[in-house]
């Protein structure tokens, strides 16, 4: 909400629903959370101060407040520029290492997939229909720069080539 600062947009979720926060006791501190995203320095700070990837690092503390078991991001680095989406990738391995949450992550990069994924379910459409599931076997923690390895290349590979099947099939007429 541009009216409200920083720290205050990530306490909202605790606020509205100050029931599900009064019973759960892994609830996290949100100035915890803001700064192992990197904000701990913009804390009274409002929106329109922000460039738009700590906007969106913004957002993702605000949806891990309520340290949810399921969260669905639907895109989030989309409107990021490269160097940005890599920085916000490392920081979202770092927090679901620490709440272990089940998150679906939406994305049209091949590359945010295999960092970020233990498996990348591979969908067609319309109407959407999944077209492959590829394990991601690739050690957790996740380490810096794990898109250099050979491991991380070929199932990068591995994943495009089960792209350009579904496009073939797809144009295909299926």
């Amino acid at each position: 909400l541009p009216w409200r600062t920083v720290l205050d947009n990530v306490r909202l979720p605790l606020q509205v629903n100050k029931a599900a926060s009064a019973t759960r006791s892994t609830s996290r501190d949100p100035e915890e959370i803001l700064r192992a995203v990197g904000l701990g320095d913009v804390l009274d700070r409002h929106p329109a101060e922000l460039s738009g990837g700590m906007q969106q690092r913004v957002a993702i503390a605000r949806a891990f407040a309520l340290e949810p078991s399921v969260l669905l991001m639907d895109e989030p680095f989309s409107s990021l520029d490269e160097m940005t989406r890599e920085v916000l990738r490392a920081e979202l391995l770092g927090l679901w290492q620490t709440h272990q949450a089940t998150v679906l992550f939406v994305t049209h990069s091949v590359a945010e997939a295999v960092v970020l994924s233990d498996a990348v379910v591979v969908m067609s459409g319309p109407p959407g229909r999944v077209e492959a599931v590829v394990p991601i076997d690739l050690e957790r923690p996740r380490r810096d720069l794990v898109e250099l390895t050979e491991d991380y290349h070929e199932l990068e590979r591995h994943v495009r080539l089960q792209l350009r099947g579904a496009w073939a099939a797809r144009a295909g007429g299926r």
